[in-house]
């Protein structure tokens, strides 16, 4: 389906966007990050905060599982020794105190050891470390803006073919080979990534100027919603080792094109961001770096 509202204008701005930077740092950069149609689990964490909730995913799975199988077994040993053929006379006691102790006791220990080993992975994430690197994200209908304020440049991020009414064909394929992807990639990829360096804490703060979206990627473990009005924060710090790129999606209802909306992340060495840093301010006007000039001595 073709979307028509303000399609001119998204044209005019993807094709603005499409720079010899959208593609830098491109070379050499695995997909680690994004989904397979038909599998289970988690993608790679690629972070720290990803490897936490996965973590607390697999041990909350364990003691689902444990009380799951307890109660089905519990509930067929009721059904095979108290059914009226096995036990035609049924019991008339109305209390066993030992056992609604036990029943009441054991839950609260259940989830006390759920929240212990809970909350640390909810405060890791909500406590803000000091930013190695700041990015200022707010989402549009339906595209993300990216500002890095350190440096007083930003970008717009469209996803690949969006300047074709969001419909795949001849001319996507060739944009998405153009930018080093594949057909794979289709409603995954941007002309234009957000870039950080690994084994840095980068902090980014969200924001919306329209309706709410949010923000995330799965294999760094973080999500937010922009709200517009709101200024909120999340962090993370894509481990040395892990350079790649990464797919996210915009992950609260938005409008009618709210399945345009995706997000990339490279992730790169510092040299590589250093790099990509001066091409970026250049391309995008952002402030000079700093020049160290001789004295007259």
């Amino acid at each position: 389906m073709r979307i028509s509202t303000s399609l001119s204008g998204l044209t005019a701005a993807f094709a603005a966007t499409i720079s010899t930077s959208a593609a830098f740092a491109q070379d050499g950069l695995e997909i680690i990050g994004q989904p397979s149609p038909g599998e289970l689990g988690f993608q790679p964490a690629a972070t720290e905060l990803a490897r936490d909730i996965q973590g607390l995913d697999h041990f909350l799975l364990y003691i689902i599982t444990v009380i799951s199988v307890f109660v089905a077994g519990l509930m067929l040993y009721v059904f095979v020794r108290h059914n009226k053929r096995s036990n035609p006379t049924p019991a008339t006691f109305t209390h066993n105190s030992p056992l609604e102790v036990a029943w009441t006791i054991v839950p609260i220990v259940v989830l006390v050891v759920i929240g212990a080993f809970s909350l640390p992975v909810l405060f890791k994430q909500l406590e803000i470390p000091e930013a190695d690197v700041t990015v200022k994200i707010t989402g549009y209908q339906w595209y993300w803006g990216y500002e890095y304020p350190d440096h007083e440049f930003q970008f717009d991020s469209y996803m690949i073919g969006a300047d074709e009414g969001f419909v795949y064909n001849d001319a996507v394929e060739q944009q998405l080979a153009e930018a080093g992807y594949t057909k794979d990639q289709w409603l995954l990829a941007t002309d234009t990534a957000m870039v950080v360096p690994t084994g840095k804490n980068v902090v980014i703060q969200v924001t919306a100027a329209d309706v709410i979206h949010a923000w995330t990627i799965p294999a760094f473990g973080v999500k937010q919603d922009a709200v517009p009005g709101r200024l909120a924060e999340l962090w993370f710090n894509v481990d040395e080792g892990k350079e790649g790129i990464y797919f996210g999606q915009c992950s609260e209802l938005c409008g009618q094109a709210h399945t345009y909306m995706p997000i990339t992340v490279k992730a790169v060495t510092q040299e590589e961001y250093e790099a990509w840093l001066e091409t970026a301010k250049e391309e995008y006007a952002g402030a000079p770096a700093d020049l160290q000039v001789a004295s007259a001595d």
